[in-house]
Order: C-alpha cells, then sequence, then structure tokens
C-alpha cells in the first residue's frame, strides 16, 4: 500500500475533527490523557458504526491501517485548497 502524501498530518487532523464529532454526536468526550493509539481506535470504529467509512477486512484490524482509514476519511473531506491536500 502506497503511503498518503502529509499522512501524519492527516491522521492528526482527523482525530481533531473526529473529536469535535464524537462528541457532538456525545459518544465519546477524549481527555488529555487518552493515547492516541485508543482515539485512532475508538474514532475508527465509530465512524465505522456510522457507515461513514468502511471496515477493514476481519484480520487486518491493525493501528496502522486504521490510521490509514483515517487518513483517507479526512482527505476526503478536506476541500481541494486546504494545506494538506497540497
Amino acid at each position: 500500500m502506497k503511503k498518503l502524501k502529509n499522512e501524519t498530518e492527516l491522521v492528526r487532523e482527523a482525530l481533531r475533527i473526529g473529536a469535535v464529532y464524537a462528541e457532538k454526536r456525545q459518544a465519546a468526550q477524549f481527555e488529555p490523557t487518552d493515547s492516541a493509539k485508543q482515539k485512532v481506535e475508538y474514532l475508527y470504529h465509530l465512524l465505522v458504526h456510522d457507515s461513514l467509512i468502511q471496515p477493514l477486512v476481519k484480520g487486518e484490524e491493525s493501528e496502522p491501517n486504521m490510521r490509514r482509514k483515517l487518513a483517507l476519511w479526512i482527505s476526503r473531506r478536506l476541500p481541494s485548497d486546504h494545506p494538506l491536500m497540497k
């Protein structure tokens, strides 16, 4: 799988926007002490549950694959003139 351009920054942005989404939906409230791994896993499962992203194949649910799914999710929602999309 080819790595996305700015994937790390895209994941960071996905976690930021995903945290707002989870709070507005009243599904979760992330704490500053939560690890990035916990946030990635929770947000991935929340987005799959809400049918906003397709789930990974059974057995391929690893943190790097979840991070990639989140990066793809946010890259499709950012405007084309966003700095992360250049």
